[in-house]
């Protein structure tokens, strides 16, 4: 009896532990009322199974819906992305720790790159920026290959991908579907630590976006 209750008491700790520090995965509200589109037009449909589905045109420069009233610190973003196989036209991503609609980071993929014959565009698949002062031309032309890698699993370019994104300190890594090694780690160029979260689509690209949750951890 004794051994009973100490067992209960320490599982109720452990979950007053969990939420006190903010561990619960959350699950965004994805409906039209609850996102800020800017430079993109947004629309939301169901897919086969009546998960909300975000969809952002293409426009010229880049395009963002955020998320209203998030804020996000350090923890997990996970989400799920569709872009497209086709070159120079399909930039879909992330945008976190959000000051203003110019001012926030960014993780984006290249799905036109991610079985490209060329080795150097193959190794441009996935990118971290940092906005306004470190875009992708001068990260690539200052640190080549430290801000873009390759990716290494399976991942259909045409389909839905799974990305987790792991925000800690300054820390950031990025995953794809059920990989357990990142594709790429950065550490943070934003001097900002907490901000808005939204979707991200690059120079007159659109693309399709679902599932997102939030996993803040203090």
């Amino acid at each position: 009896m004794i051994k009973f209750k100490i067992t209960c008491c320490l599982g109720l700790l452990f979950s007053l532990l969990s939420l006190a520090s903010g561990q619960e995965p959350v699950k965004t509200n994805l409906s039209l009322d609850n996102l800020y589109p800017v430079n993109r037009t947004v629309t939301v449909e169901k897919d086969s199974t009546g998960a909300p589905v975000v969809h952002m045109n293409g426009r010229p420069n880049a395009g963002i819906a955020w998320i209203k009233d998030s804020s996000f610190k350090n923890g997990y973003i996970e989400f799920d992305v569709r872009g497209k196989d086709l070159l120079q036209q399909s930039f879909v991503g992330i945008a976190f720790h959000g000051v203003n609609d110019t001012t926030y980071e960014a993780v984006y993929f290249r799905p036109f790159n991610f079985y490209a014959k060329d080795q150097i565009r193959k190794k441009h698949a996935v990118q971290y920026i940092a906005l306004p002062t470190n875009d992708w031309p001068y990260l690539r032309k200052q640190f080549p290959d430290k801000y873009e890698a390759p990716i290494t699993s399976v991942v259909d370019p045409n389909n839905w991908f799974h990305v987790k994104l792991v925000v800690i300190g300054q820390t950031i890594k990025i995953y794809f579907n059920s990989d357990t090694t990142p594709a790429l780690q950065v550490q943070s160029l934003h001097g900002k630590t907490d901000g808005k979260v939204g979707f991200w689509t690059g120079h007159t690209s659109d693309g399709d976006f679902k599932n997102l949750t939030i996993t803040a951890k203090n």
